[in-house]
């Protein structure tokens, strides 16, 4: 990371942008800085953005292709120059973009891919039912058709985050599933640079640097996630030590006994030598 010389915010903590670039559809960067933070401040925040920037934004994805009259994923269309397998490893790069702030749009959609030949097919042939996602890279590519023809493709399309996402797939004839990467920021650095205020207090700045596939801005990505944080630390803290029942009273002399006790009983019932 290099930086330029710059000024630096006086006064209330706030960011500064520093740079915007958009390398291509799929590609889009910006570098940020956060100042002027005390010693210790910056890491603290430096770390609790870049988790929340990687883990907690949704990204929509195709998540599952349905194909008429397909018996395996290496099978060729009559027609089309692709595979199944190549076509469905295009859609897995079409970006969708949809609007997090709104309560609006559900978890799941559905979709599909029509088009008709001769000649090359992009993303732009998607059209998902209800209208509440747009396609972003319209120009990638899908497949290519030699001949007057019409290819259909179902789509199922699903709203999540990355993090904790659990993977179950029901085996259907027809369907090939996509492993989807929700996440829409590719990747974030962060680092911190000291410095001493006219009053000669050690100072420290926060720089940022954020890459997304092009469903949402850095900017946007940045401000979804501040959000996410404020939210998340913003609910009322309540302590009832008075209340009775509120807290279960453990013996944990008994509580480590039987856990010991359990953890001998698992080893010698499963066999497995446990270290």
């Amino acid at each position: 990371m290099t930086h330029d010389e710059f000024f630096l915010p006086d006064g209330d903590i706030r960011w500064k942008c520093l740079e915007l670039r958009e390398d291509s559809a799929r590609l889009h960067y910006g570098r940020f800085l956060l100042a002027p933070l005390l010693e210790g401040q910056a890491d603290l925040i430096g770390i609790a953005t870049r988790k929340t920037l990687l883990q907690e934004l949704e990204g929509t994805c195709i998540t599952c292709a349905k194909f008429l009259d397909v018996p395996h994923q290496y099978f060729t269309i009559d027609g089309v120059e692709e595979s199944v397998y190549d076509i469905v490893m295009n859609l897995k790069k079409v970006v969708f973009r949809s609007n997090q702030l709104s309560g609006n749009v559900p978890r799941f959609l559905t979709g599909y891919f029509r088009a008709r030949g001769p000649g090359p097919a992009t993303a732009r042939s998607i059209v998902v039912n209800p209208a509440h996602v747009e396609v972003i890279n319209k120009n990638e590519h899908i497949a290519t058709l030699k001949q007057p023809m019409q290819l259909f493709i179902e789509l199922e399309i699903e709203r999540n985050r990355a993090y904790g996402r659990k993977i179950t797939y029901t085996f259907r004839e027809g369907c090939y599933p996509i492993d989807a990467s929700f996440s829409p920021v590719l990747n974030v650095n962060h680092s911190i640079h000291t410095y001493y205020s006219p009053m000669n207090e050690r100072k420290e700045v926060l720089f940022l640097e954020i890459w997304t596939n092009g469903s949402f801005t850095p900017v946007e990505a940045l401000g979804i996630a501040s959000q996410k944080l404020v939210k998340l630390f913003g609910f009322p803290l309540r302590i009832d030590e008075d209340k009775e029942g509120y807290y279960k009273r453990f013996d944990f002399g008994r509580s480590i006994g039987n856990t010991k006790k359990t953890t001998k009983e698992n080893k010698i019932s499963s066999g497995i030598d446990l270290y």
